[in-house]
């Protein structure tokens, strides 16, 4: 449950501040935050947005190929966090195993993680964790800029990225370009077995997983005194292909020619574009601050691929599998009042509406829309400089309609009689949720100790609610539960903190208990030859904790350890006993970092992680690894220019291994090979 708002929360990146400033970030709220700016985006550059931030204890990017990845935060993702641009909550089809973030990174000015639920001020989707994404800085020059060229070695990435942008007295304007494309990549394997079918790998290369992105978006402002308005217009585009020979075994027998080159898209492939226009309002005066926030998204999602029978639906006309088109309009009204000069009182009204519609020969989701509201108030004492406390409510309401869905080909029923087959039917759902959490902080010399303990919910997706149908890309048969229960969440999170003059230790254990958590169960009947999965509810319980420890043993040498650790267990259900599905194995980072005086550093670290045997099949246990790593970043002042220059060399050794949580983890794909990144910026 967020307790503050999103700008008082700890710096990473930045050089590391010990004492009394470190202290004071820590004291702003008592759930575990880090703010991460543009300098450790850029200096941890990985290809995606999520993959840079994956370094994060915590923080955990499930990679689709190379140029897409879904964040989760302790384990948990896809609908079970929030990503908020701007404050407003990102809409895509984020449900999807292979549906990555429609955001530039390149756009983005600072990142804000919030590790635990976040509930009080976003609702719904919340109950994992917030990624709270900013592009709101505050141009100063009458004009500035930057230009941003990148290369990835491993899958022949090239990319452009610049920033044009400047102010007028207290107008202020902001452009943003981005394009990149790249070639399908490489792994250190000469063939994978994919339903004991082996296939082999042309130079170790990922056939059809190439792609490309072009973003755009523009920004005009008013800043004066006491009053500030942004006006932002993005777009975000993206097309790339599926591994060709995972979409379905039946695309072993197709004619297209795979190999013909690493940089062209076949079938199947994925396109999405997302379009946003959000107007954000601020207004401060001595004691109070009021914020306003209108948005529309449209998202507008195409899966294509080669047109073929399976069990009674014909060969379709088109190669259109599956379109997706969603309209979200979101809504906010914020309010801080300063009671006195230790009490602050924080109140906020949101409401959202979506609508999705579908098209395709191939049926996963109903058409559906959403209706929801909410309105939150949130309580902060200061005792003195080293004691508050905080504690928040909130309630909120959800409707859901789901429309009717009938198969377009026939199917024989009980009695052999050749019938569409209806495979969602009209649902009306009605959620009601009352939320509350409450924490302090206290700062006893140089430890800072803070606990927070409270409810969170989440309301089932349309998905988990009316799915019927076969998700060929990861080739099951999915189907829905209307009558599924919201998730509810009781949670204790803690930190604990050391700040001394060169060493800084920092703890953050959890525990999360779900009398009813969602999630699709893998059963032992088949339809059509294909496994089913059906959503079911089970009570679960899940602890573990993050850690980090940092020692500056000169100005010029800094040691730095972190790690995470989840466990996770099924307490109900067919799958008592049982760990959830795609839990995340422990992992720790040890890294020894050179800076050099003239604004240069270079980092050598490994990465390990453990072996994975909770699992849930078809699962297969994953082995532990660990790769070599390497990074560099050289700044060059030019004059009144700054030339910054990059090198990210990820798996130095070309190892062999196997994420757990990946995409392709369960067709025995392992992870990329040796893979250097190079960035060089140019600010002005």
């Amino acid at each position: 449950m967020l307790m503050q708002a999103p700008d008082s929360t700890e710096v990473l990146g930045a050089a590391s501040v010990y004492g009394e400033s470190q202290r004071q970030e820590l004291m702003h709220m008592s759930l575990n935050s880090i703010d991460i700016g543009r300098n450790y985006i850029e200096n941890n550059f990985s290809g995606t947005l999520i993959q840079s931030l994956s370094s994060i204890p915590g923080v955990q990017a499930r990679a689709i190929g190379s140029g897409q990845s879904k964040p989760a935060i302790r384990g948990l993702g896809f609908n079970r966090i929030v990503v908020a641009v701007d404050r407003i909550k990102h809409e895509g089809q984020q449900w999807g195993d292979d549906h990555g973030l429609e955001i530039d990174q390149f756009a983005v000015d600072r990142v804000e993680v919030v590790k635990g639920p976040g509930a009080l001020m976003y609702g719904s989707d919340a109950i994992g964790g917030v990624l709270g994404i900013y592009t709101n800085y505050l141009p100063t020059a009458p004009v500035e800029g930057r230009v941003n060229l990148f290369a990835r070695s491993n899958n022949l990435a090239l990319g452009l990225s610049a920033r044009l942008q400047g102010r007028r007295n207290h107008f202020y304007w902001r452009l943003n370009l981005t394009g990149t494309d790249y070639s399908d990549y490489r792994v250190p394997a000469d063939e994978i077995e994919y339903y004991s079918y082996r296939i082999p790998l042309k130079d170790g290369t990922l056939r059809n997983t190439a792609g490309r992105e072009r973003d755009a978006s523009l920004t005009l402002g008013y800043a004066g005194p006491r009053f500030r308005n942004d006006f932002r217009v993005s777009e975000a585009w993206s097309k790339s292909g599926f591994f060709a020979n995972a979409h379905g075994l039946e695309v072993r027998l197709s004619d297209i020619d795979y190999d013909a080159s690493r940089r062209d898209i076949d079938l199947p492939w994925q396109s999405v574009s997302h379009l946003t226009v959000h107007d954000h309002a601020h207004f401060h005066a001595e004691r109070v601050t009021l914020d306003a926030d209108l948005a529309w998204q449209l998202n507008h999602r195409e899966e294509r691929s080669e047109p073929v029978s399976h069990g009674y639906m014909p060969r379709p006309a088109d190669d259109r599998e599956r379109v997706f088109h969603k309209h979200t309009l979101t809504g906010k009204l914020g309010a801080k009042f300063d009671l006195s000069p230790r009490h602050q009182l924080q109140g906020g009204l949101d409401a959202e509406w979506q609508h999705n519609r579908r098209d395709g020969w191939g049926f996963i989701i109903p058409d559906f829309e959403t209706l929801a509201g909410g309105a939150f108030l949130i309580d902060r004492y200061t005792v003195s400089k080293a004691l508050n406390f905080n504690a928040g409510v909130r309630y909120d309401h959800v409707r859901t309609d789901i429309h009717s869905y009938t198969d377009w080909f026939t199917t024989p029923d009980a009695a052999g009689t050749p019938v569409c087959k209806q495979r969602s039917g009209d649902l009306q759902r009605r959620f009601d949720s009352f939320t509350w959490s409450a924490g302090a902080a206290w700062s006893p010399g140089r430890w800072v100790l803070k606990l927070n303990v409270g409810k969170s919910f989440r309301v089932p997706i349309p998905k988990e609610l009316g799915a019927d149908g076969v998700n060929y890309h990861i080739f099951r048969y999915e189907k829905g539960a209307p009558d599924l229960a919201p998730e509810q969440s009781y949670q204790v999170d803690a930190g604990i903190n050391w700040l001394g003059g060169r060493l800084s230790l920092r703890l953050d254990p959890y525990f999360n208990w779900f009398p009813n958590y969602i999630y699709l169960n893998p059963g032992s009947n088949y339809y059509e030859g294909l496994q089913m999965y059906t959503y079911t509810q089970a009570e679960v319980v899940r602890a573990g904790f993050e850690a980090q420890a940092t020692w500056q043993v000169a100005s010029w040498l800094e040691l730095e350890a972190k790690g995470e650790y989840l466990w996770q267990r099924q307490l109900s259900g067919a799958k008592k006993g049982y760990a959830l599905p795609f839990s995340p194995p422990w992992r720790a980072d040890v890294s020894a970092k050179y800076s050099f005086l003239d604004d240069g550093f270079v980092s050598l670290g490994v990465r390990i992680a453990g072996r994975q045997d909770e699992i849930v099949p078809p699962e297969k246990p994953t082995d532990g690894w660990y790769t070599l790593n390497l990074s560099a970043g050289k700044e060059f002042p030019l004059g009144k220019t700054l030339l910054k220059a990059g090198l990210q060399v990820e798996n130095l050794l070309n190892r062999r291994y196997y994420d757990h949580t990946s995409y392709y983890r369960l067709i025995g794909v392992p992870e990329p090979g040796l893979n250097a990144s190079l960035m060089l910026g140019l600010e002005f």
